[in-house]
């Protein structure tokens, strides 16, 4: 017998049908509420309990710290498969085969080159702008090369628009760090895997030579992986309603670029190291900044702990905090800032006050303890967690593409004024 959830307003009823996903939770299908009771709507501010879609792609349970992508742990993945499977995985909905991974990276090589033109494009900004909002200007630019709309339903067509972008991000991320440092610009070498490819396309100089790593590779596909998607958050939620309106892939996926670089979102690890540096240049006092963050009159927050949707430990920052503590030995880097990261992280795992209000340290916490240990300047922060995230806003849009979802349409309560007369300015 199907689920049905009563509505009453003003003595009268209305019904309406409980949908249950494949891991029993629960929704009300409000789509006809407003037909059905003459103009009623509902306010969700932040859309907290509101779905604004049906997907099957991640499946995350934040009380319990579950993470899976297409039924697939977040802890599996990341130990048995590299960043190419897992956003195979997430596009098209399964792992592939040898063979056709093997297709999978060959064809991304094949259109790792990006137009000369698009130099011209990035010499128009200063050394000064942000990589997010160059990497967002050059995604958005990547249309005028590739005009035509893709057909959503020729597999052919969407396999080559994925591909395409696939292949030139990384190239324009790297690009948007050696601009800023004054480097020249580099194509990367396609004899190397995507994501070696991706280090040395950052890394390498010319009067040098390049020193591969693989712990380095290790720890970045890992990076990469964990943030490769995170159910409706808000760039996703950005990248699927610009897409509801038929813009192409790379103008949605520029928009959620845009949405990512906030720093209450994809700007999180960036703030994590400001805060750090700022506790440093105050000289260092973690017990300090701790009795700080206890203090509800003070207006200090440790960044990088606790989550929005995960009420337990993040399952991500537990894969990746063994990382960064190889990361950091292995390199033998003595840096205060990391240490004060440490200390603070120590202190957060056993201290009551952390422990009873689940404020762990989160991804974006060991994340940006490893790129800083990594060399990578504190901007490009966000600029690798759009890396990471490109599969899955890949995926969400070519689902709600296939699904022929509607153009999305939030309503609203006018709380502003009533009808009133025009007062011709001389009589104001």
């Amino acid at each position: 017998m199907s689920k049905i959830a009563t509505l009453e307003i003003d003595g009268n009823k209305y019904e309406f049908p409980i949908i249950e996903g494949t891991e029993k939770e629960l929704g009300i299908d409000i789509k006809t509420l407003r037909g059905v009771t003459g103009g009623v709507t509902t306010i969700d501010p932040g859309y907290k309990n509101t779905g604004s879609c049906v997907s099957g792609i991640t499946f995350l349970d934040g009380e319990k710290g579950v993470l899976r992508y297409r039924g697939y742990s977040i802890e599996e993945l990341a130990e048995k498969a590299d960043f190419l499977e897992v956003a195979y995985l997430l596009i098209f909905g399964e792992l592939p085969t040898a063979a056709e991974l093997e297709k999978f990276d060959r064809d991304i090589k094949e259109e790792s080159h990006v137009d000369e033109d698009m130099k011209k494009i990035l010499d128009g900004f200063p050394k000064s702008a942000h990589p997010m909002g160059v990497l967002s200007s050059l995604t958005s630019a990547l249309i005028a090369f590739n005009p035509g709309s893709v057909d959503v339903d020729s597999e052919e067509e969407m396999y080559n628009a994925i591909v395409k972008i696939l292949a030139k991000f990384p190239v324009l991320a790297a690009w948007t760090m050696r601009k800023r440092k004054s480097l020249p610009l580099d194509y990367g070498d396609n004899s190397l895997g995507y994501v070696q490819n991706l280090h040395k396309m950052m890394f390498a100089r010319p009067n040098k030579a390049y020193e591969s790593n693989n712990l380095v590779y290790d720890a970045l596909d890992k990076l990469l992986i964990l943030h490769a998607d995170h159910e409706q958050n808000c760039s996703t939620s950005t990248v699927r309603i610009v897409g509801s309106s038929h813009a192409g892939l790379f103008a949605s996926l520029s928009a959620g670029m845009s949405a990512l670089w906030g720093p209450l979102h994809g700007g999180a690890n960036q703030a994590v190291i400001e805060m750090l540096e700022a506790i440093k240049e105050d000289g260092g006092d973690t017990a300090k900044y701790i009795a700080k963050a206890k203090d509800k009159n003070d207006p200090f927050r440790l960044m990088g702990f606790g989550h929005r949707v995960y009420k337990n430990f993040d399952p991500r920052a537990k894969i990746i905090k063994t990382s960064a503590e190889e990361i950091l030995e292995d390199l033998g880097i003595e840096d205060p800032v990391l240490d004060i990261a440490k200390g603070l992280a120590k202190v957060a795992l056993e201290d009551e006050y952390f422990i009873q209000r689940k404020l762990y340290p989160n991804v974006d916490f060991y994340s940006g303890i490893i790129y800083r240990a990594l060399g990578i300047p504190t901007e490009m922060f966000t600029v690798m967690f759009a890396l990471g995230r490109l599969p899955g806003w890949i995926a969400q849009w070519r689902e709600m593409r296939l699904r022929k979802e509607p153009i999305g349409r939030p309503r609203q309560i006018y709380i502003g004024e009533n009808i009133r007369p025009f007062v011709k300015v001389e009589n104001r």
